[in-house]
């Protein structure tokens, strides 16, 4: 199904909180940002974001909510010996009955310190895997429903596209005729204008019309017309959901097709048409740019 681009997902584990959010971008971007004990899950979760999505900039912010972290004591006995050795040294240089107690070597610097336990990488991810999944379903499921939005416009979009292409069909139709006779009238006036009983040459006139239907023949480009619109349609009833890009390739097609048909039928109707394809492909353009 057709997807949009933009979405939000969110969901609470017993520990992990876990938001996803994505915007449009022309390929994909995951941007993680994880606390910092997790850096090592980083490509896992870029892994998780691209079995789900395949087009935007998707970020994915993952909160503790366990509580403080889990630190411990651990004691530099090397450091501690030697704090001892010196002082004792000092001890019996400056003539002194009191020895040195335990108390004042852990006031020591770096005899004590704390380090936060790293965490198990394995046991987290199973722990953060369902809740950045369950995040990324509402992501999906959000980015599928405005998706579905945006295609019912699409399709009332090709819907017009359409009527302006068959328009076009019918007045190409009809131009050769129209400019045979313009060009027979404008002759006939010029010949009276020499001798009154001067008549316009048929095989002359029929070889200029002829001439002119060639030069303004819009046939192909009206047939590869229909054929990119039909493509787009079965694009946007297609299963899969990314098909932006695609669609982008076809409406680049079906402008260069719309600028031959106003460059070739030299027409005011034409003309009007190709306007009005033109306005509403580019309207097309700027929705497609939301899909996925």
């Amino acid at each position: 199904m057709v997807r949009s681009m933009t979405g939000y997902g969110a969901a609470d584990g017993q520990r992990w909180q876990v938001e996803v959010r994505s915007t449009n971008h022309r390929f994909l971007e995951v941007v993680v940002r994880l606390p910092r004990e997790l850096g090592a899950l980083e490509e896992r979760v870029r892994a998780a974001v691209a079995q789900r999505v395949r087009r935007g900039r998707v970020e994915v912010l993952v909160r503790d909510e366990g509580g403080s972290r889990c630190r411990e004591a651990v004691v530099d006995t090397e450091l501690a010996r030697r704090y001892a050795q010196a002082l004792d040294r000092l001890r019996q240089e400056l003539g002194l009955e009191e020895p040195v107690s335990l108390q004042s070597l852990l006031s020591l610097p770096e005899v004590v310190r704390l380090e936060e336990v790293r965490a198990d990488a394995e046991a987290v991810w199973g722990d953060l895997r369902p809740v950045l999944d369950q995040a990324l379903e509402g992501l999906v499921t959000m980015r599928t429903a405005e998706g579905q939005r945006l295609a019912e416009d699409l399709r009332r979009r090709l819907v017009r596209l359409e009527a302006w292409v068959d328009q076009v069909a019918r007045r190409a139709e009809e131009l050769p005729a129209a400019y045979g006779e313009r060009l027979r009238q404008r002759v006939a006036e010029l010949l009276r204008g020499l001798h009154p009983d001067y008549a316009p040459d048929e095989g002359r006139l029929a070889m200029e019309v002829a001439a002119y239907a060639d030069r303004c023949d819009v046939r192909e480009e009206l047939v590869r017309l229909r054929s990119h619109l039909q493509e787009a349609r079965t694009l946007l009833d297609a299963d899969q959901g990314a098909v932006g890009r695609k669609l982008e390739f076809l409406l680049q097609e079906m402008q260069r097709e719309v600028n031959t048909l106003g460059s070739k039928a030299a027409d005011l109707e034409v003309s009007r048409a190709v306007v009005e394809m033109k306005s509403e492909l580019e309207a097309i353009r700027e929705q497609v740019q939301n899909l996925e």
